[in-house]
């Protein structure tokens, strides 16, 4: 990379705007959460009177549990059968999530590291941060970041 034109003032101020978006997304995500823990709850369960907690009343297939709801999304007490599809509705997404969130912090820190070490003159450290952010490496990141 020979040629490098970077100019820090605009670079942080995208990173403050991605900053902004980035919490709103938190808000939104959290949000969501609580919404689906709601709905979670108010949904009973398919055993009339069976939304008090205790042991499952009616036949229960073998080696069930209650939904991954259940627990630590929602009240313990919701374990009918919309919970448990909500919990496992949330639970595949979950990886989804995780990545998102990856890939933003990875494209900040990578974004803030590589124009760090333009500004000092150090081409070669800024080009492994923005290599380390495509490939989402958080750990080389901020590795990268503690140097100084």
């Amino acid at each position: 990379m020979t040629a490098w034109d970077i100019k820090p003032q605009g670079v942080q101020g995208q990173l403050k705007v991605v900053g902004t978006h980035a919490g709103d997304l938190e808000k939104a995500l959290g949000a969501w959460l609580t919404d689906v823990a709601e709905a979670a709850q108010a949904a009973g369960t398919a055993i009339p009177g069976g939304t008090e907690a205790g042991q499952p009343v009616g036949p229960v297939a073998p080696g069930r549990q209650p939904g991954p709801v259940a627990g630590s999304i929602v009240a313990p007490s919701a374990t009918g059968p919309v919970a448990a599809a909500l919990g496992e509705y949330v639970t595949a997404r979950k990886p989804k999530l995780k990545s998102m969130a990856e890939r933003i912090q990875a494209a900040v820190l990578g974004a803030a590291t590589a124009t760090n070490e333009y500004v000092e003159g150090d081409l070669d450290t800024a080009k492994q941060a923005q290599d380390a952010a495509k490939s989402v490496r958080l750990d080389l990141l901020k590795e990268l970041g503690g140097r100084k």
